[in-house]
């Protein structure tokens, strides 16, 4: 059964205003100390619902070959805000296990600066995400989900807690990682492709 061609682009570019109104519940949720928890489970279903598109509309492209550069280009951006509006209302709210927010600069200015790369050489080519980002963007939303959920309700502030620490730094190595990952691969494809020039 055929799909409308551009239904995994606008899956893609849903996740922008989701992102927002994801944000919004997070920070209203729990911004004086308090925490709605009505507000809080909306939130993080709203989070895990929105990032689960990103596995839906790469499935759809591939498995109907409609694969564009519309979607290479804004799928990996509309993951990085969604993620970094976690990252962002999870520091506002002090939980990400006592990280403090060194950790979400170090996190944003890997997102953003290879976003802002992707989309200066967009002229040239498209960089698709490797498998070490992809593997990075799926680290993330599995820590993010875990963090967002009011779980510390049933299994205690401690264990919440500790689990999240371990889940963030496995997301931070992951991270960098794929960040140097990234920034190798486009050294040697600038050097190959000045030597085939």
């Amino acid at each position: 059964m055929a799909i409308p061609r551009q239904l995994p682009n606008a899956i893609t570019i849903a996740r922008i205003p989701l992102a927002v109104v994801f944000f919004v519940l997070l920070l209203l949720g729990g911004t004086d100390g308090t925490h709605d928890i009505v507000l809080r489970w909306v939130a993080a279903i709203l989070f895990i619902l929105a990032i689960s598109t990103d596995w839906v509309d790469g499935y759809l492209a591939r498995r109907h070959e409609i694969v564009s550069d519309f979607g290479k280009l804004w799928d990996p951006i509309a993951d990085k805000l969604l993620t970094g509006a976690g990252f962002i209302g999870l520091a506002v709210l002090g939980e990400l296990g006592g990280l403090g927010w060194w950790f979400v600069v170090i996190i944003l200015i890997r997102e953003w600066g290879i976003t802002l790369h992707r989309l200066m050489v967009a002229r040239e080519h498209i960089v698709a995400a490797a498998w070490m980002g992809k593997l990075k963007t799926a680290t993330q939303a599995v820590a993010l989900s875990w963090a967002l959920l009011p779980l510390h309700v049933l299994i205690g502030m401690d264990a919440w807690t500790l689990v999240t620490l371990v889940l963030m730094i496995v997301v931070l190595v992951l991270t960098v990682a794929s960040g140097i990952d990234y920034v190798v691969a486009q050294i040697r494809g600038g050097r190959q492709g000045r030597s085939a020039s």
